[in-house]
């Protein structure tokens, strides 16, 4: 009786053993998109008030949380029972991926930015908290799609694995990518204050206390700006990256490019479709 009972737990041990095997094999699979996820989340994270970034942060992690509760489940079911359903999924998150790239390139190059912003600081409260909540969905929205293609991807390493072993080793992955990339964000987005209080407790102007604080404050918005950048450009990426991987014909075609240099083209032509769709609907509607 007592053999039998430590026999379980052996076989436990062993299933944990594979379980983490298997999870570390797959957080080094999702390493790429863990980094463009990263930048994206930043740039969507920044341009708030200070005294709202961290609500707006925890706002959109728990938002990442609920989605990861969402996708793992279907993700398991449909690699069961419905595998042919992955691609077509990953390939409309890639698209809307794409669009907002492309989108974020147009607001920059015909300057609708600057000019939100100059329109928000003649806004009331109210105003404002409505375009937080709608920059906070658009955000979650962004992070549902990232968060499919770190599931699949994740779950592809651990095919070959039981069932069991398939949970735990995703759903690890999947956590630990949300806790990651926003910890590292909150921490990104609070340097600034970090700085002044480093400043604040410098002895004098000369001290590398003094100087490491400065340094932090100054680095924050030319860090956010970089980001940003780094953000629209990994959102084209990742989404030429599931064209790419997922039709033959295109690889070929581009067979020619470096690989980076292929999915960007992919992702701005794919994206500069689904916006110039979008310019024509709207156009069309408003006529309406």
């Amino acid at each position: 009786m007592t053999g039998g009972f430590f026999a379980i737990f052996d076989d436990i041990a062993s299933l944990l053993d594979d379980a983490a095997v298997v999870t570390k094999v797959a957080a080094k699979k999702t390493t790429g998109i863990l980094g463009d996820d990263l930048a994206v989340n930043a740039q969507k994270a920044s341009g708030f008030a200070a005294s709202r970034e961290l609500p707006v942060l925890w706002a959109i992690t728990k938002g990442s949380f609920r989605n990861k509760l969402i996708i793992l489940p279907l993700a398991f079911l449909l690699s069961a029972f419905a595998p042919w359903t992955i691609v077509p999924i990953l390939m409309l998150g890639g698209t809307y991926l794409a669009y907002e790239g492309v989108e974020k390139i147009y607001e920059y190059l015909a300057g609708h930015q600057e000019k939100k912003s100059e329109e928000q600081r003649q806004l009331s409260e109210k105003e404002l908290l409505k375009i937080e909540t709608k920059k906070v969905k658009s955000a979650i929205t962004t992070d549902f799609i990232l968060s499919i293609e770190i599931v699949i991807i994740a779950l592809g390493t651990v095919l070959d694995s039981s069932l069991f072993i398939q949970i735990i080793a995703v759903t690890a992955v999947a956590f630990l990518a949300t806790v990651g990339v926003y910890g590292f964000v909150a921490l990104l987005v609070r340097m600034d204050d970090f700085g002044f209080a480093m400043i604040e407790k410098a002895h004098n102007k000369k001290s590398i206390t003094h100087k490491l604080g400065r340094l932090l404050v100054i680095s924050l918005p030319k860090v956010i700006k970089a980001l940003t950048i780094i953000g629209t450009f990994a959102m084209l990426l990742v989404a030429g990256g599931i064209f790419m991987h997922n039709i033959h014909q295109l690889h070929e075609l581009l067979h020619f490019m470096p690989s980076l240099l292929g999915e960007l083209f992919v992702g701005l032509v794919v994206g500069s479709i689904a916006f110039s769709m979008h310019l024509i609907y709207a156009k069309l509607f408003s006529k309406e």
